[in-house]
This record gives C-alpha cells, structure tokens and sequence, in this order.
C-alpha cells in the first residue's frame, strides 16, 4: 500500500488519535459476543520470500495459499480489484484455506475506479455472485474509493449502498481530504454508513493522518496498517493498536480485521508476532501468531 507512505518519518506524530465520539456510543449499543474474532492478515499470499522460513522450501506455486492460511487466518484479497475471478477459482481459494479463515475481497476497479459507482450494477452482481463461493470463508469485502471521490458524491455512494447486496458484509475506504476536513460531511457519510451497516475503514499511514479518523460505524472494525521496515515507531504503533483494540473489545466490538502492509514482506510475520503477543496479553484472546516452521535436513550425516 504505497497510500500515505513517506521515506522521512521524523515529523510524523504516529500516535493515535481519540476515538470519535459516536464510537463509544455505538460500542454501547453492541451486545458484546461471549468470544470476538480477530483477523489479522497480509495483501498477498504468494510470498515467495517466505520460502524455507514461513513456507517450506520447494513448495508449488498453487500450494501457497495452503501454507499461507497456517500463518495468518485472514487475507486482503487485492486480486478481486484488478478481475473478477470465476467461480472455480474461487472455489479453489476456498478448499485451500481451513475453517475459520476469513477472504477480505477488493471491488474491482472498474466499479470503484473507472465506474466511480456509475452504472455498476451489473458488474456489483457478478462480482458478488462469484465471491459467494467462498461461503463460511467470505469476510468482509471492502470498497476502495479513489482520491477523487469527495463529499460531492455522496448521493451517489448512498444510492450505491442501498443497492449492494445485504448479505456481503462491506467496508468502504474515503480517501479524499473532503471527507475529513469537513466536519459535516463526516458527519454525514459516517452517520449513513452506520445506518446502513457498512463498516469505515480506518487507515495508519505515515502522510495522511487525517484518514486515521477512529470512528467505528459497526461492530466490526476494518484497519488497514502501513508499516516502515521495523523502525522504532513500527512496534510503538504495534502497542497502541493493540491497546485501543483491547478497549474497544472490553466495550463490546465484535470482531477486527486488521491488515498489515510493509514493502518487505518478511518483516510481516515479525511485527504481526510483536503485535499479536500484545494484543493477546491485554485481552486473554489466543490468536494464533506466525512462526518459522522447521525445515526437513536433508543429507544428514549420522
């Protein structure tokens, strides 16, 4: 995710904002679930660096997913954005992981990007039709909008909403300053998506803090994390996210998706195993972290 990515991070104040207002309000609406879920995943499976480490070495291009799903228990599914895959496939993707992983699909750009949600419906339909596949393993879907979706639009987001499916659970991402620097408008987008049941996601990147907006519109939260290679501030950000996640559980947050992007992919599994150990420590949950896997010797000597 290159969104908000800088290479000098020396005046970026990483700390997290307040929650909203209204998050607490809707936190206490929420009939807390006796065990909440949380999901924590990666843009991409096939992770060839891995190999030897958090894959075995030697494994087939089509077992990645496989071996993927032992590490992480969910996935932002970022091919949906570039086509929509046939059922097969889909299928595919779904007989590969096991039960209690969770696919997190992009739209496709032509609905978000080409379309900008103008005469989308056909396309909506299809994609919906095939992501169904992954049945018990669909979470929720996301709809990435581009920088040049503002406030203006708002109509034609909401119209969009009221036609999209009701039972494909969907995140939408506002990328346009608009949304944030006015307060009305926020007000307004944030106040139909929660009526609505869509969920808002919730951006940590380093150059634009203003999407970092902490307004939970479901029981659901959906956060997308950029890190910057294991700095210093990477793990202070660990911590704080696991502390504000752990309060908005105690409150009654249902479930978290929660996707981490770093330009090296090895240094995933490490800041997700720092990550992790914190968050389960604060709550008493048992979310599984990655781990390097023993690797078969070969040739040994007796």
């Amino acid at each position: 995710m290159d969104f908000g990515r800088l290479s000098d991070l020396r005046y970026v104040d990483f700390r997290l904002p307040p929650d909203h207002p209204d998050t607490a309000a809707l936190l206490a609406r929420t009939v807390a679930p006796e065990r909440p879920h949380v999901f924590v995943g990666c843009p991409i499976w096939t992770n060839k660096a891995w190999l030897g480490s958090y894959f075995p070495a030697g494994i087939r291009d089509a077992e990645y997913l496989h071996h993927y799903a032992r590490q992480f228990n969910s996935l932002e599914l970022n091919t949906t954005h570039y086509r929509i895959p046939d059922a097969p496939t889909v299928r595919k993707w779904r007989d590969a992981v096991p039960l209690g992983f969770q696919f997190c699909p992009k739209l496709p750009q032509v609905i978000s990007h080409d379309r900008a949600l103008y005469n989308a419906d056909d396309l909506t339909t299809t994609f919906c039709r095939s992501i169904r596949e992954l049945d018990d393993r669909l979470g929720w879907c996301f709809l990435q909008l581009p920088p040049t979706f503002g406030p203006e639009n708002l109509s034609r987001l909401e119209r969009y909403l009221l036609d999209f499916p009701a039972d494909v659970p969907l995140a939408v991402e506002l990328r346009h300053p608009g949304w944030y620097a006015d307060k009305v408008a926020f007000t307004a987008v944030a106040a139909m998506l929660e009526a609505l049941g869509k969920a808002l996601v919730l951006s940590d990147v380093a150059g634009r803090r203003d999407v970092l907006h902490m307004r939970l519109t479901t029981p659901s939260a959906f956060i997308r994390f950029n890190g910057h290679g294991l700095v210093n501030s990477d793990y202070q950000r660990a911590d704080l996210w696991a502390e504000r996640i752990a309060g908005w559980l105690q409150q009654g947050l249902q479930s978290v998706y929660f996707f981490v992007h770093q330009k090296d992919i090895m240094h995933t599994p490490v800041w997700t195993q720092h990550f992790l150990a914190r968050l389960n420590s604060l709550t008493g949950l048992e979310v599984p972290a990655p781990r390097v896997i023993p690797q078969p010797v070969q040739g040994s000597l007796f």
